[in-house]
């Protein structure tokens, strides 16, 4: 066809003179029987049935919210996570809870043969013997001087020695105290003069044991790991995310958080951003993201992957059109069918940013106001194609 324009072209302009209007209208006789438009523009007309099975709409005003996603990891609040030492050396006697058992502040997790209780007992014990000899030796060297059997400084020594021993015993019975014991337990030991070397190691906060190493006879040191016990408040979880370099700037700590995982695909959990690293990455790129998410009903794992959306930035207001009303060309371009007696039809491109509940943000292209076909754009395009190939 081009071939055929061409000799027909070198035809003309060797019998006719330029410039002459018999030259003028050969040549709009070619452009127009070679399907040419002045304008450009990609147009199609439907006939009234076809157009019944489309449908059209003026181009609105919506709110779109500027949300950034990225994947990271579920893992336990540290900041109530707790791994439960003894405060001293021993042997475990007996543990009593398992892994996954919820706990509360004060539960007995674990006890220990502790032989510094043991020495803190004994010197409470010889402590509280000397207090009940310094007594005695003070009443008795009273009881002599009112008598003018003893000389006062020899009372004031006694007196001097008494309450020396009383503080010894207030010292090693806070010593014991230490240790966990508690008042009823101690006048206990005084009582019946007998040593219970048995530490009990209570959780420090209530929540799940999350971790046991603690078995019977395990020799356990304060600060040594494994920890016998770790305990963790579940009620929130942290989701740590390292996000591209480029969006780290968005981020800012409180900015609200939705977090799905693959568990349950169909469940959205709150939370928020809690903390922000102070570097990138020099390998991956990536700045570290942490959120504190909700999880009341304690549904969240560590180890989980999940993937969060985060509102950086309030509702961006714009022109936008239905999803189905924009169709993506071959070569990457988003086009849009434009009308004003919805039955001449003219392809439009436009620019497309946020996608939100089934509308797409028009960045440029459209103005609001403006008719376009909001469902059929693909069959529009279609018979444009169609209609060239013929």
């Amino acid at each position: 066809m081009c071939g055929i324009g061409v000799v027909t072209l070198v035809w003309t302009k060797l019998l006719l003179l330029p410039g002459s209007s018999q030259t003028t209208g050969i040549v709009q006789s070619i452009a127009k029987s070679s399907g040419q438009s002045g304008q450009g523009d990609e147009t199609v007309d439907l006939s009234e049935k076809q157009a019944a099975s489309i449908r059209v709409g003026a181009v609105e005003l919506r709110d779109f919210e500027v949300f950034k996603t990225s994947v990271g990891t579920i893992d336990f609040n540290e900041n109530m996570l707790v791994q439960v030492f003894s405060q001293y050396p021993g042997k475990i006697l007996k543990a009593f809870y398992n892994v996954g058992d919820d706990v509360k502040q004060g539960d007995i997790l674990f006890t220990i043969d502790s032989p510094d209780l043991l020495q803190a007992e004994s010197t409470l014990l010889a402590a509280a013997g000397v207090l009940e000899l310094q007594k005695k030796v003070l009443a008795r060297a009273t009881g002599l001087l009112k008598q003018g059997g003893m000389a006062q400084k020899d009372v004031d020594q006694a007196t001097s020695d008494e309450q020396t021993a009383e503080g010894n015993f207030k010292a090693a019975k806070n010593a014991v105290r230490i240790f966990g014991k508690t008042d009823a337990e101690i006048d206990k030991i005084l009582a019946d003069r007998r040593i219970d070397s048995t530490l009990v190691v209570a959780s420090p906060i209530s929540g799940r044991v999350v971790s046991r190493n603690a078995a019977p006879g395990f020799l356990t040191q304060p600060g040594t790991a494994p920890a016998p016990f770790s305990v963790a408040d579940i009620s929130t979880m942290w989701m740590i995310a390292n996000v591209i370099e480029t969006d780290a700037p968005a981020y800012r700590v409180g900015q609200p958080v939705d977090v799905t995982v693959p568990a349950y695909p169909d469940k959205v959990f709150k939370g928020h951003v809690t903390a922000l690293g102070s570097i990138i990455d020099p390998n991956t790129r990536r700045q570290l993201v942490r959120s504190e998410v909700e999880d009341p009903d304690h549904l969240l794992r560590s180890g989980m992957y999940a993937s969060f959306v985060t509102r950086v930035e309030g509702p961006v207001r714009s022109a936008a059109v239905p999803a189905d009303g924009v169709v993506r060309e071959g070569d990457g371009t988003m086009t849009v069918w434009v009308t004003s007696d919805s039955r001449h039809f003219t392809k439009r491109t436009v620019s497309i940013g946020l996608r939100e509940n089934g509308w797409l943000q028009i960045l440029d292209g459209l103005q609001p106001g403006e008719i376009v076909v909001t469902e059929g754009a693909v069959f529009l395009s279609n018979k444009l194609l169609l209609g060239a190939a013929d």
